[in-house]
This record gives C-alpha cells, sequence and structure tokens, in this order.
C-alpha cells in the first residue's frame, strides 16, 4: 500500500468545510475514487489537551493500492486536482506534505 499524509493548518470558522472536503466522503475522495487503486481517506485532528493543542491542526492520510497507482491518477486528472486544490486554498493558512510511504505489510 502507497499513503501519502498530508497537514494543514484550517482557517479559525473553515474547521467544518474542510472536514466536509477533506474527509472520506467529500471532494477529494471523490475526484481520487476516479482513479484505479484509491483505498481511502482518512482525516485526523489535533488533539493534545491543554497549551499543546493546536485545534487548527489536521493530517490526512490517503490511500492507495500502489505509488504507480497514484502517479497513474496524478496523471490522469492532474487538471482536475489542480482546480480543486486552488478551490480549497482559502480554507487553509499553511499545507506541508510529510511524507509519501509504501508500507512493507
Amino acid at each position: 500500500m502507497y499513503v501519502t499524509i498530508w497537514e494543514f493548518s484550517v482557517r479559525p470558522g473553515s474547521e467544518s468545510e474542510f472536514e466536509k472536503i477533506y474527509g472520506p466522503e467529500g471532494d477529494w475522495a471523490r475526484l481520487f475514487a476516479g482513479g484505479a487503486g484509491y483505498q481511502g481517506t482518512e482525516v485526523l485532528r489535533d488533539q493534545e489537551q491543554g497549551d499543546e493543542r493546536d485545534a487548527t491542526r489536521y493530517l490526512t492520510i490517503d490511500r492507495w493500492s500502489s505509488a504507480q497507482a497514484f502517479a497513474d491518477f496524478r496523471s490522469k486528472f492532474g487538471a482536475q486536482y489542480e482546480k480543486l486544490d486552488a478551490r480549497c486554498e482559502c480554507l487553509t493558512t499553511r499545507e506541508a506534505c510529510l511524507g509519501k510511504c509504501e508500507t512493507k505489510t
């Protein structure tokens, strides 16, 4: 399995919309589903307690059957990917790819 992990700082007040668009039934998941080998998306929200909690910090994990399946998706749906990414920019103040990883199980 191949996973991509992204970290986002979501604009205060945009959390609900972010969760809707980036969640397992959201716009990103529907776009990804057009690619062979897409296996699902998770959205995680920071839950640390006390002063360390950042309620605007989210991680997304997208699962693919292989790196090639993801590359094929990006090749086929690149324009749609870029368009959706541009539409979602207003929801976040920062985003960073934390990794593109292959599982060894």
